[in-house]
C-alpha cells in the first residue's frame, strides 16, 4: 500500500515559499504522494443561505493543475488530484493541461476526476449541473484518445472534435484516471466500468465492502478484471495517537487499499511546520520509508 499525503488546501498559506517548504518536507519525510482537492470558486453564504457545503468563499484553494506545474519542478513526488470536478470544465483543455503536467512530472501523475456538488460552481463556470454524471463518462472516453492518438475525430453526444489532437502527448498514454464517488450505485458501477481506481468517501467498513462489491461486479460485466482497480484511502492523523493511526492504515490495508492519503487538516494544526510535524509522526509510525 502506497502512502502519501493530503494537500492541506484549506490551511495552506498563499505562498510559493510555504509550498515549497511543505513539498520538501512530504518528500524528506519518505511519502509518495500528495493528494490535491479542487474547487474554482467558493458560495457566498450571505447570498446562498442557507448554505450548508463543507467551503465558502472563505475558503481558499489553489488551483490543483497550476500547482502541481510548481510541484512538478521541485520534487519527485507523485502527484495525484482527489478530485478535479471534471464535468465544470472544458474537456479538451482539461486533457492538455493533464498531458502537460504528465511531461513535466516525469509521468507520475494520477488523475483523479468526479462530478462534484456544488451547483453554485457549475453556474459560474457556465456548464449544467444536471447533465454532469453522463458527461463525466463521455470526457473519459475522449481524454483518453486525446492522450493516445496524434489526431482524431470525435463525433460524441457532448463533445465534437473533427480532426484535431494535442502535442506534445503524455508519457502515460493514458494517463491514469480514478474516480471519486460516494456509494450511490450509478457512480459505483461507472467506477467498475471506466476507472483505474476509486476515490471512496467512506472508511473501511460493511458499507466500504458492499461499494467495492458494486464496482467489481460492474468490473467484470465489462470484461474488466476487478483486481486492476486501485483504492485511495484517506484518514485522519492530528489526533497524534499511534495505535489509532496503526490501526486505522491496518483497516485501510486489510479493505484493499493499494493508496492511502493521510490528511491533516481540521485538525487545528499552525502552519506548514504543523502539519509537517503531524505528518513526520505518522510517518514514523507507519515506517513509510519501507
Amino acid at each position: 500500500m502506497q502512502i502519501g499525503v493530503v494537500f492541506p488546501q484549506t490551511e495552506m498559506p498563499a505562498d510559493p515559499g510555504a509550498v515549497r517548504s511543505y513539498v520538501d518536507g512530504v518528500a524528506e519525510a519518505g511519502f509518495a504522494h500528495i493528494l490535491a482537492y479542487d474547487h474554482v470558486v467558493g458560495a457566498d453564504p450571505s447570498v446562498h443561505s442557507p448554505w450548508r457545503g463543507p467551503y465558502d468563499v472563505n475558503t481558499p484553494f489553489l488551483e490543483p493543475f497550476v500547482l502541481y506545474g510548481f510541484v512538478a519542478a521541485i520534487s519527485s513526488l507523485e502527484l495525484a488530484t482527489g478530485i478535479i470536478i471534471l464535468p465544470q470544465r472544458q474537456t479538451v483543455l482539461a486533457a492538455k493541461q493533464a498531458a502537460t503536467l504528465d511531461v513535466l512530472c516525469g509521468g507520475r501523475f494520477r488523475l483523479g476526476v468526479g462530478i462534484g456538488w456544488n451547483a453554485v460552481e457549475y453556474e459560474a463556470l457556465g456548464e449544467d449541473f444536471h447533465t454532469r454524471g453522463r458527461r463525466l463518462e463521455e470526457q473519459v472516453e475522449l481524454m483518453r484518445r486525446l492522450w493516445t492518438e496524434p489526431s482524431l475525430s470525435f463525433p460524441g453526444r457532448y463533445h465534437k472534435v473533427t480532426g484535431a489532437g494535442i502535442k506534445p502527448l503524455p508519457i502515460q498514454r493514458p494517463i491514469p484516471v480514478w474516480m471519486g464517488a460516494r456509494a450511490d450505485r450509478r457512480g459505483l458501477e461507472r467506477v467498475g466500468r471506466m476507472a483505474d481506481g476509486w476515490i471512496p468517501l467512506t472508511e473501511p467498513g460493511p458499507e466500504l465492502d458492499a461499494a467495492l462489491a458494486v464496482i467489481h461486479k460492474a468490473a467484470a460485466g465489462a470484461g474488466r478484471d476487478p483486481a486492476s482497480i486501485g483504492v485511495e484511502g484517506r484518514m485522519a492523523v492530528t489526533h497524534g495517537d499511534p495505535q489509532r493511526i496503526q490501526a486505522d492504515a491496518d483497516a485501510w490495508r486489510q479493505a484493499g487499499a493499494t493508496h492511502l492519503s493521510l490528511n491533516t487538516m481540521r485538525g487545528g494544526l499552525e502552519g506548514v511546520e504543523g502539519h509537517l510535524s503531524a505528518l513526520q509522526a505518522a510517518a514514523n509510525v507507519l515506517d513509510v520509508r519501507r
